[in-house]
């Protein structure tokens, strides 16, 4: 009877921990953006985030979402993805509201549809980014489409999925390394992006979700890991003067 008992109790304690693991891999990639949001709306200044965070973490996650049809991975990694996505709508929105906002003079709007290059994820309107990555949305569910059946191509996108996420750091980094500073960043962003990205491994390697998961994570922790050290290297560095686009 007392075996009976165990095993229920177990069982039970088995199903709160996967289910708080599931919860957390939901809404845990979120979190980091909180003090990052706080700080650009209290100081005003947007700078020192790279856009093109979101523009990695938005690709990514559309890719992730597209693999799931052919993959059918864990629900929590699908749901995670689409509030990911909905995350980085409003910290773009958030940051080109406040660059409309810091601008003292109105200078010639640039948007999407003018397909100038130059200006690439760079644009003055939050429209622009929307129907950007509307294209990319329909576009991509018209391969997937036509493209299901065949495996090595669906591995591709998965690959690529959690290979773009691996890489979001970078934009970072390289702004931090550029500017030789890492002020206007949110340090608490990436220790949080850093304590989650150790716990998003290892739920992959335990989860036995596909390999290219657990891979890419690996690298994804390194990252952060590099912008902390940036971090103390810069610790003395005043903030540039003057900001440089993404």
């Amino acid at each position: 009877m007392d075996w009976i008992i165990n095993d229920e109790l177990g069982l039970t304690v088995g199903h709160v921990v996967g289910y708080v693991s599931a919860s957390f891999m939901v809404v845990g990639g979120v979190l980091p953006y909180v003090p990052q949001y706080k700080q650009i709306k209290k100081t005003q200044d947007p700078e020192g985030f790279s856009l093109h965070v979101c523009l990695a973490l938005l690709i990514a996650n559309t890719l992730r979402i597209l693999f799931w049809f052919s993959s059918r991975f864990e629900i929590p990694l699908l749901v995670q993805s689409v509030v990911m996505n909905i995350t980085m709508f409003i910290m773009i929105h958030l940051c080109v509201t406040v660059r409309r906002n810091n601008a003292i003079m109105r200078t010639r709007e640039r948007v999407f549809s003018d397909f100038d290059s130059r200006y690439f994820w760079n644009w003055t309107d939050f429209q622009s980014y929307l129907d950007f990555m509307l294209v990319v949305w329909v576009v991509g569910a018209a391969v997937t489409y036509l493209m299901l059946s065949v495996t090595w191509f669906m591995e591709s996108v998965g690959f690529l999925a959690v290979f773009t996420e691996a890489m979001l750091g970078a934009p970072q980094f390289l702004r931090n390394y550029r500017n030789k500073s890492t002020h206007g960043m949110s340090i608490c962003m990436v220790i949080m992006w850093t304590a989650g990205d150790m716990f998003k491994t290892g739920y992959f390697i335990l989860r036995n979700a596909p390999t290219q998961f657990w891979i890419c994570g690996t690298l994804q922790v390194s990252l952060d890991l590099a912008i902390l050290l940036q971090v103390y290297i810069y610790r003395k560095n005043p903030p540039r003067s003057t900001h440089r686009g993404d």
